[in-house]
């Protein structure tokens, strides 16, 4: 049973990751966040001491719900290189496509601009997409040690390739609310994955 603080924390965690993927993290004021909540100064400072504070944990959250989309039905897949897929297609069609955050690409928007304004958030990110990447790393060296893929590949050049692949069409995506953006990425990507293949 879920505690009134817990509730409370909730509550500041939900409302500012709406804030912070519209408006972004520099552009929401603390007064936006008790706006939003309807807290006081001392209701809100009683669970986070800073805005810094609330966007770690609304980072943890926001990583929590990117991972319920992209490895949704991903661990049931025992082939290596079909997962990389499945992990592709959930990234862009269901993850990016049906709009999770509110801004976008949490992510996205969130290195874009705390990039030279915040190194130590812009580190924190960049530590979990370097975590994204040793995965599709391990996905492929398993591929290779099942004999999938030809034994002469960069798997970390690989999975980076995929991943900025990735990245790059949530920012055109981003930009254009085209559809035919996450379609046609991942049907190449697929057909990059299918080119590896021994």
């Amino acid at each position: 049973m879920e505690t009134k603080g817990e509730r409370t924390r909730q509550l500041i965690i939900e409302k500012s990751l709406q804030l912070f993927s519209v408006k972004g993290y520099h552009s929401t004021s603390i007064s936006n966040i008790l706006g939003a909540t309807g807290l006081t100064k001392g209701g809100l400072y009683g669970h986070f001491e800073s805005k810094e504070a609330i966007w770690y944990a609304i980072y943890d959250e926001a990583v929590r719900r990117w991972r319920g989309v992209v490895f949704d039905g991903v661990h049931d897949i025992t082939d290596p290189l079909r997962r990389i897929e499945k992990v592709i297609e959930n990234d862009l069609m269901n993850y990016l496509g049906k709009d999770i955050f509110e801004g976008g690409c949490f992510f996205l928007n969130a290195l874009v601009e705390l990039s030279g304004q915040s190194p130590e958030m812009s580190r924190h990110m960049l530590r979990g997409f370097i975590g994204f990447s040793k995965l599709l790393q391990q996905w492929l060296v398993q591929a290779e040690s099942q004999g999938q893929i030809q034994s002469d590949l960069n798997h970390r050049e690989i999975a980076n390739f995929i991943f900025i692949s990735l990245n790059g069409a949530a920012a055109l995506y981003a930009v254009t609310r085209d559809d035919s953006v996450l379609k046609q990425t991942t049907s190449q990507l697929h057909r990059y994955v299918r080119q590896l293949e021994a």
